[in-house]
């Protein structure tokens, strides 16, 4: 950490190893206008030590599936305490694609449950011509 005179500050380095990430990607954060920093005399960069936090946060976000680009409108209007309806209807919508990813997920996962059905039936005959048609069958057993 570095004494500054506005107050504590944290290197880069040391803001990575704290929450986990690289520091590649806080530059990527920064870029994106996702987190900020100051620069000291030196010219490194330097962030206040709420931005462990921030980042935190970010990442949640992103884990969540959301992009960089929602994740900015996001950041100001979670900070705000208030989320307007054009960023709902935004948020809604990617639920929406996120639940569509997980419906087929499910559907994958089924079609490995037959698959590894049928290949530790001992003596099971010939193999589907689709693994749908053979879902049934591996629910009914």
């Amino acid at each position: 950490m570095t004494q500054r005179k506005r107050g504590v500050t944290v290197r880069i380095g040391e803001l990575a190893k704290r929450v986990g990430v690289s520091t590649r990607a806080l530059r990527y954060y920064e870029n994106q206008g996702l987190l900020s920093s100051s620069r000291t005399s030196g010219g490194q960069r330097v962030y206040a030590p709420a931005a462990a936090d921030r980042v935190r946060l970010i990442r949640e976000l992103y884990t969540a599936g959301l992009r960089s680009t929602l994740i900015a409108d996001l950041l100001p209007a979670i900070d705000d305490k208030h989320i307007g309806p054009a960023l709902l209807a935004r948020l809604l919508e990617e639920r929406a694609r996120t639940a569509t990813k997980v419906a087929e997920l499910q559907a994958a996962e089924l079609r490995l449950d037959t698959l590894i059905r049928l290949a530790t039936s001992a003596g099971n005959g010939a193999c589907p011509t689709t693994l749908d048609q053979t879902h049934g069958e591996s629910t009914a057993a």
